[in-house]
């Protein structure tokens, strides 16, 4: 456990046993529990988009055109960010990475999560690698890379507008 900038001995203890025992190890059921509701939470996400979409359900209805695109006709940093999503709940990987790379690669990133949510759920196998990942990480890099993404798939964005209009 992680409590407050310091590892206790049981973290520790348990972290050595990690180095020593190889990739993989058996997770508790409290593990096992908060896979399965990320699973299913990303997985049940990405399925009403597709269900939604097979229905005819408007998205103009809860996300309306880009304010600053009408006004200026340059894209803003979330500009075809929905649509993006939706191409990817529908499995069009690579239409989403046009339309908005920065979509495309955080829902890479969510179905990886989904993914290895899945096997810690279903077949209770723990990647050690996840402690040291989440011992390492903190709240400041996950904001900084989020931002450093919305930039780049913005820059990128923002690039094939103006080479559209000239």
């Amino acid at each position: 456990m992680y409590v407050l900038g310091f590892y206790s001995t049981e973290s520790m203890q348990q972290s050595q046993q990690d180095s020593k025992g190889g990739a993989v190890r058996r997770a508790s059921k409290r593990q096992r529990a908060i896979a399965a509701a990320i699973a299913c939470g990303v997985l049940g996400a990405f399925a009403g988009l597709w269900l939604l979409q097979r229905v005819g359900f408007d998205f103009g209805l809860i996300f309306p055109p880009c304010g600053l695109r009408m006004r200026t006709g340059l894209t803003c940093p979330t500009c075809g960010m929905t649509h993006a999503v939706l191409a990817f709940a529908q499995g069009r990987v690579l239409t989403a990475f046009y339309l908005q790379p920065a979509a495309g690669l955080l829902c890479s990133l969510l179905a990886a999560t989904a993914f290895f949510a899945f096997l810690i759920a279903v077949f209770g196998v723990y990647f050690t690698f996840l402690d040291r990942l989440f011992a390492e990480i903190r709240v400041v890099h996950v904001v900084v890379g989020l931002l450093v993404i919305l930039a780049a798939g913005w820059a990128v964005t923002l690039a094939r507008a103006l080479a559209a209009q000239t």
